[in-house]
């Protein structure tokens, strides 16, 4: 590098970093949204339980009940954000919204792109029956029947902790697979919550209570990356709706069990 290339270097790197010193503080997002007296979250309306549009033709559902709960936290007004599968994140990271409420699982590649809070909502695969059936975990399947849809997670997971003189029934699809269920020719059905949820709206032949979890897979909130204050903020909501029992409340509502001891 000649002398002309290494004064241009400095006088560069002397601008960028006169320009650092002097660029005025970036308000965080939290920070933002009491200033605004709003916050916009990032919910499903085509994933019940979690979010759906009611018949009065608004958002309803798990996740927006804890959309609520968090505004109602900050003392702001909620703005909901539709999203789907495909642009929830999209949406956080372009800055539509500050938190994503949408049944969000957390993975490494997720983790690159967005920070998560802590676990909001239960979301796993089990083993479901009625109150009378007494098992509470793989052991106990012992001499019992369940249903299972062929393939599934569900299935493969069920097949590894099984003992040998469980009776599994598979079937071809979810339909089957519940119907059997419902019908009494098993005793148990492994699915995942959501569904079971749902057919414990949809019926009452027979009840469709947690037994065990297969595999646990909780969702989180997600937040744009760096925000670290809405996140502890966000944290500090979920403990205390845990704690005070308003997240079983939402989770007694729409998942028709109570959130796991370890969520």
């Amino acid at each position: 590098m000649n002398r002309r290339s290494i004064l241009q270097f400095l006088s560069v790197s002397a601008f960028a970093l006169g320009m650092a010193v002097s660029a005025p503080a970036h308000a965080d997002a939290l920070e933002n949204i009491k200033k605004a007296g709003v916050i916009r979250i990032a919910v499903p309306t085509d994933f019940p339980p979690f979010g759906t549009v009611g018949i009065d033709m608004k958002p309803q559902g798990y996740d927006i009940d804890m959309a609520t709960l968090i505004a109602k936290d900050l003392g702001v007004k909620l703005e909901l954000v539709p999203v789907t599968s495909t642009n929830r994140v999209p949406y956080v990271t372009t800055g539509k919204a500050e938190l994503v409420i949408s049944s969000l699982g957390k993975n490494p590649d997720r983790e690159k792109v967005i920070d998560f809070t802590d676990a909001y909502a239960p979301f796993f695969n089990g083993v479901f029956g009625p109150a009378d059936e007494k098992v509470a975990s793989a052991a106990d399947l012992a001499g019992k029947t369940i249903a299972v849809t062929r393939g599934s997670v569900e299935d493969l997971e069920l097949t590894k902790v099984a003992p040998a003189t469980a009776n599994v029934k598979r079937f071809e699809d979810n339909n089957a697979t519940i119907t059997a269920y419902l019908s009494g020719q098993t005793q148990l059905v492994a699915t995942g919550n959501v569904v079971a949820a749902a057919v414990d709206e949809r019926t009452n032949k027979r009840d469709v209570l947690t037994k065990f979890i297969i595999k646990n897979s909780p969702c989180y909130i997600g937040a744009n990356k760096g925000e670290a204050a809405l996140v502890a903020k966000v944290n500090e909501t979920i403990a205390k709706a845990k704690k005070n029992g308003e997240l079983n409340k939402i989770a007694m509502k729409w998942l028709k069990n109570a959130l796991p001891a370890d969520l």
